[in-house]
């Protein structure tokens, strides 16, 4: 009996088999997951719907601003009535796509405007008072005097590694983080800030946000991420099943 040569042995399906079910199951869960994001995700999205067709909060009381988590308060509804500090304004530097046709938004670059706000509890928070474009930014003074503000609670804006460094001593920054900005104003910190809904058409700097265009930024791509996961798990299974049959038909019998 001659020694069986290299070409003539039979593929090992074992380990092909096992990574395959591994790989399978992964991606399975990938998809799975983003599933479950996507619930949540609509869920989160009809409570800003719900919010924005309804009465707003009560911003929180000062004093437990400590203890609360601005992050599960994103994006809430809220009503603060106070007054405006007296003092300079911050700019953060962003860029604000054009509207759909026939949509009527100021746009381009620009920045967001922020000021502190005096509570009636005593306890302070910015305001961002809304877009307003680079060339009209010479005709935007502070706010004054008592105002009652609806807006959103925001979370601090996170950097990246493209984020470009804040110019606090002139007030100026890159990312809406409450605790720099008041440091820049000689502020007290606070964990959020407070988002100026929009007034108007929209078309009178500083342009608060519209509700809706708030919701339509929101991400929400969880369908087609667990569309690819799945794709490619089956991807996976055919490429097995070829393999598998390749393997098969070498090792038969001619």
């Amino acid at each position: 009996m001659t020694a069986q040569t290299a070409s003539d042995r039979k593929p090992g399906l074992l380990l092909p088999t096992v990574l395959t079910i591994i790989g399978t199951a992964i991606l399975c869960m990938l998809g799975t997951w983003q599933l479950q994001r996507m619930q949540e995700k609509h869920a989160y999205i009809e409570r800003l719907q719900a919010q924005a067709a309804g009465a707003p909060g009560a911003i929180p009381p000062s004093a437990e601003w400590a203890k609360l988590d601005a992050a599960a308060l994103d994006l809430s509804r809220v009503a603060a009535k106070g007054t405006y500090v007296d003092g300079p304004i911050a700019g953060v530097r962003t860029t604000i796509a054009a509207g759909p046709p026939g949509s009527r938004q100021l746009s381009g670059f620009g920045r967001w405007v922020f000021q502190g706000f005096r509570l009636a509890d005593g306890g302070i928070i910015l305001v961002n008072r809304g877009f307003v474009p680079e060339s009209r930014m010479g005709q935007i003074g502070p706010a004054s005097g008592p105002d009652t503000v609806t807006g959103f609670l925001r979370a601090p804006e996170t950097r990246n590694s493209f984020t470009p460094e804040d110019l606090p001593a002139i007030r100026e920054f890159y990312t809406r983080d409450p605790a720099a900005i008041a440091a820049s104003l000689g502020l007290p910190p606070a964990p959020f800030y407070l988002e100026a809904e929009r007034e108007g058409d929209g078309m009178r700097p500083p342009a608060g946000v519209d509700v809706r265009e708030l919701i339509d930024r929101i991400p929400d791509n969880h369908l087609q991420y667990a569309l690819t996961w799945f794709g490619l798990a089956l991807t996976l299974l055919g490429v097995f099943a070829a393999y598998a049959w390749q393997a098969r038909k070498g090792s038969a019998p001619t």
